[in-house]
């Protein structure tokens, strides 16, 4: 299971049931970091049963396959952070066409551990665009799962960052179809678990007005 595909289409509609999975995994994978007796790993290892559970009974996927996934984030169970890359120019902005779904997203990922969150953005357009760019600022920090469609099993951060473009050409990649500068008042299909209208806007208020604060839900 990707860790970036949202519930498929079968799990559309009130996502309640996800709400209680993602709170019974993550109170599971903290008390399996921290259990100090055969009982108490028992119990917290059932509790990562009945997430999976809940979330094979509402999509397509299989118990095991879930509970795989689940399993893969050992420790005192936090947030993941998204990073994501406005660079505009000439009052359009930059975005690629995922591979993932066939629509349009500025360009970036899963944060990796280790490296600078700057030079994270910068490597993310660089892979994924062609162009080279440097962060100059946040644009804004969204919860990324309550921003629409959920964006995943695991809650998520966003971090949106704006980025002066300093050379390179365009150029797909393995995680991206195309690559172009988009109005912001008319951009393609967005893939909106990963840019949304609302995070275009913001970039635009910031381009507007350069002392503006960096949002954050």
């Amino acid at each position: 299971m990707p860790l970036d595909t949202p519930p498929s289409p079968a799990a559309s509609g009130d996502h309640a049931w996800l709400d209680w999975a993602r709170e019974i995994q993550s109170l599971s994978q903290t008390g399996l970091a921290y259990a100090q007796t055969h009982y108490e790993r028992i119990r917290y290892h059932r509790l990562l049963e009945i997430a999976s559970e809940i979330v094979s009974r509402h999509t397509c996927l299989d118990k095991e396959e879930v509970l795989s996934a689940f399993a893969v984030q050992p420790g005192y169970a936090t947030v993941k952070v998204d990073v994501r890359g406005a660079v505009v120019r000439e009052n359009r902005i930059l975005l690629v066409r995922e591979r993932a779904d066939g629509r349009w997203a500025m360009p970036g990922g899963w944060a990796d551990v280790g490296e600078y969150p700057s030079e994270m953005i910068a490597r993310e357009i660089r892979e994924e665009s062609g162009y080279e760019a440097r962060p100059v600022r946040v644009v804004g920090v969204y919860d990324a799962n309550r921003a629409g469609r959920p964006m995943e099993f695991f809650h998520a951060y966003k971090v949106v960052f704006l980025c002066e473009l300093t050379g390179g050409a365009p150029a797909a990649s393995d995680e991206t179809l195309e690559v172009g500068f988009f109005p912001f008042d008319d951009p393609p299909p967005l893939s909106e678990h990963r840019t949304s209208r609302a995070h275009l806007m913001e970039v635009r208020r910031h381009l507007a007005d350069p002392c503006r604060p960096a949002a954050f839900d």
